[in-house]
């Protein structure tokens, strides 16, 4: 147990890879990581004010999502470590909306079954603030959802 936890990415993960490879193919320029911010941001834009966290389904405890299910082994660790998470998702988007940076949180699941789409939502949603400048990309049009996925295995290896 302790061996398979200790080989799950905490950041760099392929759903991370997927949304930088597509933002930055589009001209978005980001950092990552930021360690004066508070929890573990992915990505933030700071032109925009705005961050945005990529949650894996399971662990980040999706509502709703089959890959959110609870396992049968060691449900009481599980169950500890998933509301310990819960509560700090929650405590981390607090203090970022209170320090005045706009979220977004995109699920793993989401951006797996429906990755240009939800590329497109997050462009529009990161370029709020220009409206002129995000609305004319097109991530369908410009990226093929098998060129991002590929990148991002190679990227994860």
């Amino acid at each position: 147990m302790a061996h398979h936890l200790s080989t799950v990415r905490a950041k760099d993960t392929r759903p991370e890879w997927i949304i930088r490879s597509a933002l930055h193919r589009l001209g978005f320029r980001f950092q990552i990581h930021r360690k004066d911010l508070p929890g573990k941001t992915d990505l933030v834009f700071p032109k925009y004010r705005a961050v945005v966290l990529v949650h894996g389904c399971f662990w980040h405890r999706h509502m709703k999502c089959r890959d959110a299910s609870m396992p049968s082994t060691n449900q009481e660790f599980r169950c500890n470590k998933f509301s310990a998470t819960i509560n700090r998702d929650s405590r981390v988007l607090r203090e970022l909306h209170a320090q005045g940076w706009r979220t977004m949180v995109i699920w793993e699941c989401k951006l797996e079954r429906d990755t240009i789409s939800t590329l497109n939502t997050v462009v529009k949603w990161i370029g709020q603030t220009k409206k002129a400048e995000s609305s004319s990309l097109d991530v369908g049009n410009t990226i093929s959802k098998t060129v991002l996925i590929n990148a991002a295995t190679e990227k994860v290896r």
